[in-house]
């Protein structure tokens, strides 16, 4: 079930990546943008390349490379030992996370133009949080299977 669960992340990351995570405009009258993870990044990378690599790490890489990293650990393909790196990856996705939310409430609180959360906000952060229970899971589960290896 873990596994399978991993495995759907592979699919359900990419998908929050395009998917809105906001709405804005810049006066209430107007049609509003979506805003998605691609498209922040699209922009960032116009104006500045230090943070559109930071966030580009944050929310692409960490989350899909702890991703890939706990399936090859599930399917006993990578040592277990690793799993502490990956969960260092997985607080690291979940800053993009806050990033995110920073933002929308600085946005907010300016009052000038109107923001909206929307789906894909809530997908990305879904998933990061699924990855961080099934990461928290299968090091359980790992830790039974050694300690039942040594009795």
């Amino acid at each position: 079930m873990l596994r399978l669960a991993n495995l759907s992340l592979l699919v359900l990351f990419p998908i929050a990546w395009f998917a809105p995570l906001m709405k804005a405009g810049l006066l209430p009258l107007f049609k509003l943008k979506e805003i998605s993870v691609i498209t922040g990044l699209q922009s960032l990378w116009g104006s500045d390349v230090f943070l559109a690599l930071t966030v580009t790490f944050f929310a692409l890489f960490a989350p899909y490379i702890k991703t890939l990293g706990l399936a090859l650990v599930q399917f006993d393909l990578l040592k277990p030992s690793v799993l502490p790196v990956l969960n260092v990856f997985g607080k690291l996705a979940m800053a993009d996370i806050f990033l995110i939310a920073l933002y929308i409430t600085l946005a907010k609180g300016i009052g000038v133009g109107r923001l909206e959360t929307a789906w894909g906000l809530y997908l990305f952060t879904a998933c990061i949080v699924a990855s961080l229970i099934i990461s928290m899971l299968t090091k359980q589960s790992v830790q039974k299977a050694a300690t039942a290896s040594e009795t």
